[in-house]
């Protein structure tokens, strides 16, 4: 059996650092198991680490040792769910530095990420600017000019920050043109680490963005144009990561639209069946693209259940948030799991859509009931999550649901489906109530 490095395990080469290097610390508002977990902030780490212009840090909400205020020239913060708010109060308060970008004379804080470019207006008195769309060039561009300029005041670099298309600087209201990378790299986990959500994992990217563009969902419209990784390149990356670690996953919005997704699982599904000890994850798959292979290649990992989405049970809601699958592709897809010797499976669904009824909400009561006469022992897992108005979607000025009202059909289904044996899980209403506030 193959032996792999254990703890944190670093892919790329660390620069030796310059004497004047600029210091930049790159804060994650969440714990640090999340933050080995997040793909883009540690992508971003890994491109400024190569740069010997740059002594970065890393600063999470549970760390226990802080880089001396003094010596800080900047610190960014890469925001991917709304409620990470908190964790940046969290980590300015350890750090002593005022919230408020108004109150700073010297440190510059900036941000980015999607919850940022979807909407940074909240976040507009705590950080002197945004980077607005994709990292990968925007960051760098943006880092250079900081490392250039550094010994202006604080006024002047944003001065010249607003050049830069794709920052937006709040205080001079300049416009910001969302960046989009060309995806001419494919991303991958550049540290490997024990203490991650996802422990030893190597994460690769395969795609990034949507075609499918559900009403409800940021993602589908925020990461317009979709764009796919090099095959190539993908196959690469699963051999660099097998050199380190046997877990492998493949992450995008919708990774089973790649143009060669069959070949990729297929490449997989070789190596397995030549011996090669491979866990293989997928961040998405849709209903209609689960098959044969799909499934003998997530069986033959060791996986025993997968995750589907359809939002809605009833075709009609489906048809308006433009969740455009049918039933029957939800019953092949079970039928395709359960051959292949799957034993169970998580179905994605969500509550509180616009134009929702008392039908629509009993239509998952009568789905589960059949879908629990497809094969005794399948264990079938509903997780719903309450619809929440993304800006830059169709549904964005549809109202939110009141939290007593979702609560109510918590309850409701909850008693409903334990009863036929269905596990249940819930997004918290409340926390959903104040991510709408943010969004």
């Amino acid at each position: 059996m193959k032996k792999y490095p254990q703890n944190n395990t670093v892919l790329y080469k660390q620069q030796h650092k310059d004497k004047n290097a600029y210091n930049l610390v790159m804060a994650f508002p969440a714990c640090k198991s999340f933050a080995l977990s997040s793909l883009g902030y540690l992508w971003l780490f890994k491109k400024l680490d190569e740069n010997s212009s740059f002594n970065i840090s890393q600063v999470y909400t549970d760390s226990t040792n802080f880089p001396n205020v003094n010596e800080i020239n900047a610190i960014s913060f890469s925001i991917s769910y709304e409620m990470d708010f908190m964790g940046i109060f969290e980590i300015l308060e350890k750090l002593n530095i005022p919230i408020f970008a108004n109150s700073r004379e010297r440190i510059l804080l900036f941000a980015g990420g999607p919850v940022i470019t979807s909407n940074p207006t909240p976040f507009a008195n705590i950080f002197d600017f945004f980077l607005i769309g994709d990292g990968e060039e925007l960051l760098l561009k943006v880092t250079n000019l900081l490392n250039e300029k550094q010994n202006l005041p604080k006024q002047e670099i944003l001065n010249e920050l607003a050049t830069i298309e794709g920052v937006y600087i709040p205080s001079l209201h300049n416009k910001a043109i969302k960046q989009n990378a060309p995806l001419n790299e494919c991303i991958y986990t550049p540290i490997i680490s024990e203490e991650a959500y996802f422990s030893n994992t190597f994460i690769i990217e395969v795609e990034r963005g949507c075609y499918n563009r559900c009403g409800f969902c940021l993602a589908s419209y925020l990461n317009l144009p979709v764009r796919y990784a090099d095959y190539d390149e993908i196959i690469e990356n699963i051999e660099l990561g097998l050199k380190y670690t046997n877990n492998i996953a493949l992450l995008g919005a919708q990774v089973s639209a790649h143009p060669r997704f069959k070949d990729i699982c297929n490449y997989v599904i070789n190596k397995i069946e030549n011996g090669e000890n491979i866990n293989i994850n997928f961040s998405s798959l849709r209903i209609d693209a689960i098959n044969d292979d799909v499934i003998k290649l997530l069986k033959i990992s060791g996986q025993k259940t997968f995750t589907v989405a359809i939002e809605a049970a009833t075709e009609r809601l489906r048809k308006f948030i433009n969740k455009n699958i049918s039933e029957e592709n939800l019953f092949k897809a079970l039928e395709y799991a359960s051959n292949g010797g799957m034993q169970g499976v998580k179905i994605y669904c969500m509550i509180g859509l616009p134009t929702e009824t008392e039908k629509d909400i009993n239509a998952f009561i009568d789905l589960a009931k059949r879908l629990k006469n497809l094969k005794k022992g399948f264990e079938i897992t509903f997780s719903f999550s309450s619809f929440v108005p993304k800006p830059h979607t169709p549904f964005q000025w549809y109202a939110k649901e009141s939290t007593s009202s979702i609560e109510q059909k918590q309850k409701y289904l909850t008693k409903e489906l334990t009863k036929l044996g269905i596990k249940v899980k819930f997004s918290s209403a409340k926390w959903d109530y104040y991510q709408t506030l943010i969004s």
